[in-house]
Order: C-alpha cells, then structure tokens, then sequence
C-alpha cells in the first residue's frame, strides 16, 4: 500500500485542483444580450423588462419566449445517496450538483441551476421543489435515497406540469435498457424468454427492472434479491416500488436463481457474484455488474466462468460502460424542446431505442479521436455508444421529442424535420451551412477520388460519404492497408461495394495511366521512364489522370504535404481551356455566422487581373452556400490614405470590376476592421457601395489571407470549410494537412454537388 499512496496522493490533488483552480467551481453564469450602456440596461431592467413580465402575465405559455425558463433544468438534492459516498448531505454533495449541470451544457447546451436542500422529509421536500416550478423548464432529482426518492417523484409528477425524472432510477434503467436490448440482440434472446436475476433493489435497480418489463421481460421471470436476501411475498419490509417483483419463491438463494438465468443485473456491492455462480447460468449469459467502483463481478473472473458472457460495467476502463450520460442529457433536450409535460414511458424506450440503435452504427471520426486505441465496432465488447459520440444530441433528442408528440404530452408544435437539423448543427457546426451542398450532392451521383486512400481520415470520409450522399468514393492506395486500416477503425465499408481502390503498385490500368501522363506532359520535359515513375509513386497524379480519362468526376488530395507541391500536378493534368486555378476560398464558420476568405492558397502575390478574378469566383462560390455574397477587398490602405502595394493592386481590381457588369456587393480598398464594422466604415467612407458587414474577405497576398484564416482557425476558434479549389469546374480540390474528417466530408460533398454554372 505503501507504494501506492504517493500516486494516490497526487490524483487526489490533481481532483481538488481541478475543483478550485483557476476559480472555485464547474460553474458560472454569463448574460446572453449585451450590456454595454443605458439603452441596453433599460431595455433588460427597468422600464423595458416590464413589457416582458405584462405578456407572460397574459399568457403564461410566452414565459418560454421571454425568459431563459425553457431550457433551464433544476438539479434537486438532499444529499442522502451522494455516487458511492452514501448519505453525506447537501452540502457537500454540491460539486457532485455543479458536475451534473456541467454535463447538460457539454452535451445538450442546457442550463442548469444546482439546488442542494436540507430535507430529509420526502414529503417537505416535495412541497419545497414544488414552489420552484416558476423557475423551471424541469426537474432532474439526484442522489436521493430510496424508498423517499420513489415518494419525492411520485408527489412531484402529480403536483407539476414539467417533466420531473429521477436520473438515479430512469436514467440507468434508460442505458440498461439499450445495452439489454443490444445484447439479446448478439445472444439472438428474446426477452419474452429469458430469466432474470437481479441483485440490489434499490432506486436503480427497481427502474431497471420497471424498463425491462417495458421492453417485454415477464415479471414472473424476474427473482430480485437484496441484503436481507430474496423479494417475497412474506416480507414485510418492502415499499410498493419492491413489493412489484417480490414472488412467492420461500428463502431460495442466489445460487439456486442463477442456475439456468439468462441475465444477472446488479446494482449492490463489490465483489457479490462468484466464478461458479456464473458458470451456472445460460449459455451466452449477460452480466451487468454495475456496482461502483468495484462491481460485483470483474469482467476477466466473469469471463472464466461464462467464456461466451456478455458484460458491462459501471466503470470506464472496462467496455460497456453503463453511464447516465448517455441518456439524460438527451432526454431533457428533447422534452425540454416540445414543452413536454412529463417524461413518460414512451420517450423512455424511445431514448432507450435510439441509444441502442447508434451502437449498431458504424463509429463516428469524433468518438474514434477521443477513445483512440479501442476497437469500437458493434460486438460483445461495443453494446452502447461512447458519452463522446455527438451523434447522441441529435437521434436521441430527436426521438424522445417525437414520442412526446405523438404521445400527446408535448405543449408546442415543432416541425420534426427541421428540428433533426437543428440538432445536428448544433453538433457539426458546418451542417446549417452545409445543407444545401448535401442536398446537391444527395441528388447527383458523381465518381470522388481520394489521392490520400489510406489515411484513415479518408477512410472514415469515405464511410460517411457512403452513408450522406449518393457520390462514389476511389480510393488510391495499397488495398491490403486499406483494408487492415478499416479493419482497425472498425469500419463497414468495404472495396467492390462501397467504394473502389486503385493500386498503384499493382493495377491494370497503370500502362494506360502512365500514358495518358506523357501525352500531357511531352513538351514539358517528361519522358516515358520518368512518366512511369511518376504514376507508379504519385497519388496525386494517379488521382489526376483519372479525373482526365473521365473515370472519376472530381478528385481530392492534400491530406499530406505542401498545398502548392499537389496543386502543381493538378494544373499539369487539368488546367485545360478555361479551367486553371483562380484562388483558394476557405468558408471559417464563427459564433457570429459565416466568413469567407480568400486567395489563401494560390497567388501569393497576386496582380490585379488574379485579385478580380478571385472576386468574381468567390462570389459564384459563396451563392452555392444560399449566402448571398458581401465582398471586402481588404489592403493595408483605407480607401486611398496609403500608396502601398497592396493599395495599388486592390484599387486596381477594383477598376476591373467596375468596367464589368456585375451583381453583388463589392467595396474597397479597406483594411480588415472598416469591411467588419459597417460603423466605422461609413465613418471612414460614407455612401459607399457595400451594405453592413462583409462576409467574404479578399486579400492582397496569400501571407494576409492565410493569416487571417488561421487567426479566426486557431483563436476565435473558427471551423473551416476548404480550402475550396475556385476555377477548376469542381474537378479538382487541395486540402490541407489539417483537414479533420467532417472537413473531407464537407469538401466531397462539395466535390459531388453538380456546379455546372460556378467556376
């Protein structure tokens, strides 16, 4: 022990610090409306609020409208039943409290106010929460010790009108549920069938076995047991809650019930269930040993008992584990969202429903990159999702709000389709803008070739554009990589049905490529060995060649290496007619919407011929957005105050944009602030021709636009789409090393959407 105590030590300070440091606490409140003179606090204090209190005092339902009530959940304890610290009061079970609330934000963006109360009573403390549903858009009990807790929600949901859940009860009967469902699911179970044996009768364990019935396990098939031994009829220490699944079995033990039962759920104490009791049950037996931090049965002694056991636990260095916040963010999202009533045994299984569906799925790049090194394919050991898949806000939200509809105890009408949307731009937030180049790209059926195949950053793009668009991914690359890359990402996908693979090592069609390379590059110094190497070695010239033969519509590479090394092949092969590389566009989607940025990558230090031409591609491009486009020509000078370089060649682009017809706004020359802050440019230059902000910036040089790009990347913490190749007819897009996997999924959809008209 000894030796362990210096660690122990230091993980324990490291947990305080966190608690204390850099400011006491998780949690803090920030205004959402500016405050920044007397017109603004008139307007949210006095006399403005008042406007605002005299509607919800004619219609109580607009509270929702005015006030932040519809997405604020009150967390609610005594402190009596505090994780696995037991009964250690209000107090100090505030940062267990602020924890939950933080958990709401991070993973459903909704506020919480932590309320720690001293009372016991079941009775009181339901009065006491009861007077808090003005505040309130709903209520979350935690850490409540049963049987009160049963009473306290009981009370609550008769007395309220806002959905009241106990997450200690509902919450791991939701996740049990799901990883239930997906293990019957593998052991090929029915749970109309299957014996159950359960050991702790607690809060939780009573909700899971509530939810299990749910799911269709018969009641007479359960046998519950807790410390005083097996629920029957002749005790006459039981609340109702426990007295539903006590039976007439006499004083059998846990050993007896075991034998032949097809699922052991435990949520009691360390280390209750033996080798031998497992190897009792049925083939293929699932094991929830859920006790925290130790369960009752480790996974490696569960495994020698039962080899074929399917198990999860309460802990995370363990697969499956079995974490409320899976659920109860969702949850709330979605009831919060409809304005629902109560929370009901429908939007239970819903969510139960969904939470399991998503295990079936293929993993997303997200979860892959925050649980890097485990094998997170749908199997024994992946029976639930990770906490960290972002696809839980939308399919779980979304489902409990649609079963609240139907349902009928949702309050406000909600188009469910855009609310799906809405969900999921708040996960990805290049969706909203996005949407319509998936449409497009959902319509079209176009060929993408990845020169980078073996990137698993590809790989996963590849199996995301699969499932989003219609498109066909070609993949360059070594297919025997390829193929053990997917196999350690997890991935389902596979060459010959979701997507193709070119060789370069090894494929038929090389003599053909090599070819139609020395055809276009003859007269530029390329011999036919030299020819041949290239196309035996160059992905990106592979990827070219095909885009030229017409065996791929659009390619992307970049993933690696310098933009303007691929970008030289790329005009090589398929600069041709009026196709050549006209600049880079780099969409960076900011808090305040969308900015667009431009020659990032191309001229470095472009004429004033390059600077128009990039006005006028950018402005094709942004419209594919549904933006209409806004442009800065952004220099060191201020409309003429300043005979620099890049005054001079954005005042002459200026001239040639002029002297052509033209049908958006463009201003300039300016530096950066004057195009952000319509203010201070109509100071500077009143009646110009540019109205508000800007919202594509172009500039002088690629060092100024890189900068800019990267500053709003790295700083303003800036999502990027692009860089977005301008002048190729959407043949041909560079990406960056930086590129994560939704930002290849963004430039292929790009790539798949049929632009005939842009440049």
């Amino acid at each position: 022990m000894a030796a362990d105590e210096p660690t122990q030590r230091t993980e324990r300070q490291v947990a305080l610090d966190y608690h204390e440091l850099p400011r006491p606490g998780k949690l803090e409140i920030r205004p959402t409306k500016p405050m920044d003179n007397g017109r603004d606090l008139a307007r949210a204090y006095s006399p403005g609020v008042a406007e605002a209190c005299n509607e919800i005092a004619a219609n109580p339902r607009d509270v929702v409208r005015y006030t932040a009530r519809g997405n604020l959940v009150g967390v609610v304890s005594n402190g009596t039943a505090v994780l696995g610290l037991g009964n250690i009061g209000a107090l100090a079970s505030k940062p267990v409290m602020e924890g939950k609330a933080v958990l709401f934000k991070k993973f459903a963006g909704v506020d919480c106010f932590d309320i720690e109360v001293n009372e016991s009573d079941p009775e009181r403390l339901a009065e006491f929460v009861c007077r808090l549903e003005p505040t309130f858009g709903a209520i979350n009990l935690e850490d409540i010790k049963a049987p009160e807790c049963f009473e306290v929600e009981e009370r609550l949901k008769e007395m309220l009108d806002i959905p009241v859940f106990h997450d200690d009860q509902h919450g791991t009967a939701i996740v049990v549920a799901a990883a239930t469902k997906n293990a019957l699911y593998l052991s090929g179970k029915n749970p109309a069938n299957i014996r159950v044996v359960g050991l702790g009768a607690g809060a939780a364990g009573v909700a899971c076995l509530t939810m299990l019935c749910s799911m269709g396990v018969k009641p007479e098939n359960i046998t519950v047991f807790d410390k005083e031994g097996v629920l029957h009829l002749g005790r006459n220490d039981l609340c109702p809650e426990q007295l539903a699944f006590a039976r007439d079995v006499g004083r059998i033990t846990i050993e007896d019930a075991l034998k032949g039962a097809d699922l052991f759920l435990g949520l009691s104490g360390p280390r209750l269930l033996t080798e031998e009791m497992v190897a009792r049950m049925a083939p293929k037996p699932i094991i929830f040993a859920l006790a925290n931090p130790t369960p009752e049965i480790m996974p490696d002694v569960a495994r020698s008992g039962a080899p074929g056991a399917l198990i999860a636990t309460g802990r995370s260095d363990f697969p499956n584990q079995v974490n409320n916040v899976l659920c109860f963010p969702f949850i709330f999202r979605g009831a919060l969202d409809v304005g629902a009533t109560e929370i009901n045994e429908a939007m239970k299984l819903a969510c139960a429903a969904a939470i399991a569906g998503l295990a079936r799925e293929t993993t997303s790049a997200e979860v892959g990159q925050a649980y890097r090194g485990e094998r997170l394919t749908f199997g024994p050991d992946y029976l639930i999702p990770k906490p960290f898949d972002p696809r839980l806000l939308p399919r779980v939200a979304y489902a409990v709000a649609k079963a609240a509809i139907e349902t009928g105890v949702a309050t406000r009408p909600l188009d469910l389709h855009e609310y799906r949307l809405r969900l999921e731009a708040q996960v990805y937030r290049s969706s909203m803008v996005m949407r319509r180049v998936f449409e497009s790209a959902r319509r079209s059926k176009r060929r993408i070739v990845f020169a980078e195949g073996e990137d698993e950053r590809v790989l996963r793009a590849a199996q995301a554009i699969s499932e989003e668009t219609a498109d066909t991914p070609i993949l360059v690359g070594r297919p025997e990589v390829i193929e053990s890359r997917l196999e350690r990402a997890g991935l389902r996908i596979r060459p010959g049905i979701e997507f193709e693979v070119v060789d370069p090592t090894d494929d038929p069609r090389y003599p053909a490529y090599w070819g139609s390379y020395h055809k276009i590059m003859a007269r530029g110094g390329v011999t036919p060995d030299l020819a041949k190497a290239i196309l035996r070695t160059n992905t990106t010239a592979i990827a070219a060649v095909m885009v030229h033969r017409g065996e791929a519509d659009s390619m992307i590479c970049g993933t690696f290496g310098e933009y303007r090394w691929h970008l030289n092949y790329v005009t090589q092969v398929l600069a041709e007619g009026s196709l050549h590389p006209v600049g880079a566009l780099s969409l960076v989607i900011l808090d305040a919407g969308p900015l667009f940025i431009a020659d990032t990558h191309v001229h470095i230090m472009p004429t004033p011929e390059q600077v128009c031409e990039t006005v006028l591609a950018a402005a094709r491009h942004v419209r594919r957005f549904g933006i209409a486009p806004k442009i800065a020509l952004c220099s060191g000078s201020q409309f003429g105050n300043l005979d620099s370089a890049s005054g001079r060649v954005m005042r002459g682009a200026l001239e040639l944009l002029d002297a052509r017809p033209t049908d958006f706004e463009y201003e300039g020359e300016m530096q950066t602030d004057a195009a952000l802050d319509p203010d201070l440019r109509e100071r500077l230059f009143p009646g110009g021709r540019l109205t508000g902000k800007a919202n594509v910036l172009i500039y002088a040089n690629t060092d100024a636009a890189g900068a800019a790009r990267n500053i709003l990347k790295s700083v303003a913490g800036g999502l990027e789409v692009g860089p977005i190749l301008m002048g190729m007819g959407n043949r041909a897009h560079v990406v960056t090393p930086s590129i994560t996997v939704r930002g290849l999924l963004n430039i292929a959809a790009l790539a798949g959407s049929e632009v005939s008209s842009y440049g």
